[in-house]
């Protein structure tokens, strides 16, 4: 049975087996051996992971693609879903891995619901488009650095592990791909109210070349303007840590 890439859903189908085997071997999968796949499309990654482990569950929207993988996967857990609307609750794992291709068009809100769900999730190891990657995985007073690089490392430790050119793809997408790997930290809970350091980390890098004396004008007052330290940096400046002072600084426990 064949499969076509449709532009609506971003598809692109990784069809290099090597590179397909290396994406899956950078699981960890003595930490888990409970595994969930996102986006599977023709299933190049899910025909390695199920060679790995015997709790697997699959999630994939495209129902040309459902058809494929049941002909192909017989004892593996195959879930018809919108993965940005799905309850990962419901599949029944205490804690899991994710993997996946993802498709560049929704990379940005895989990542929010990784963020949502971190407290069950070991690791996540994923295909981004490569800015998206080192977008995620860049260190302070770089431009690249941004709001997901600070929400997904108050939690996880990330690597970029591997660059994939657009050859290893059907159909070629105009961009590269980086695949990285994130490592939950230890971290359950940062030390600050977390809808108040979104807003803080958002409104921070809304206006990114101002100072966040001028950034956050909205949400600060002048005693804390001309007192505190961080205010005359720009938030490219500030890690982590210094987010989580700063929100509460502004909105004291």
């Amino acid at each position: 049975m064949k499969t076509y890439a449709k532009k609506y859903l971003g598809q692109n189908f990784l069809v290099n087996k090597s590179i397909s085997k290396k994406i899956v071997d950078c699981l960890n999968i003595e930490k888990t051996r409970n595994i969930i796949e996102i986006g599977p499309g023709r299933g190049a990654l899910t025909y390695f992971l199920a060679n790995k482990t015997d709790q697997l569950s699959i999630i994939e929207i495209d129902p040309d693609c459902i058809k494929l993988l049941k002909q192909k996967f017989l004892n593996i857990r195959i879930i018809q879903a919108d993965f940005l609307k799905f309850n990962l609750k419901s599949i029944g794992y205490e804690n899991y891995s994710l993997i996946g291709n993802f498709p560049y068009n929704i990379s940005s809100q895989i990542l929010f619901k990784v963020i949502e769900n971190k407290n069950s999730i070991n690791e996540v190891v994923g295909m981004f488009q490569k800015e998206v990657a080192e977008r995620v995985c860049s260190n302070p007073n770089s431009k690249k650095y941004g709001i997901l690089s600070v929400l997904i490392q108050a939690y996880f430790k990330c690597e970029l592990l591997l660059d994939v050119g657009p050859d290893n793809f059907q159909p070629k997408p105009k961009i590269y791909s980086t695949v990285i790997k994130l490592s939950r930290n230890n971290i359950k809970e940062i030390d600050c109210d977390y809808k108040k350091f979104l807003i803080v980390v958002k409104t921070s890098f809304s206006q990114r070349r101002k100072k966040l004396k001028n950034a956050l004008k909205k949400i600060t007052n002048l005693e804390i303007k001309n007192s505190n330290i961080f205010m005359n940096k720009r938030a490219e400046e500030l890690s982590v840590s210094d987010f989580i002072k700063l929100t509460n600084l502004l909105f004291p426990k």
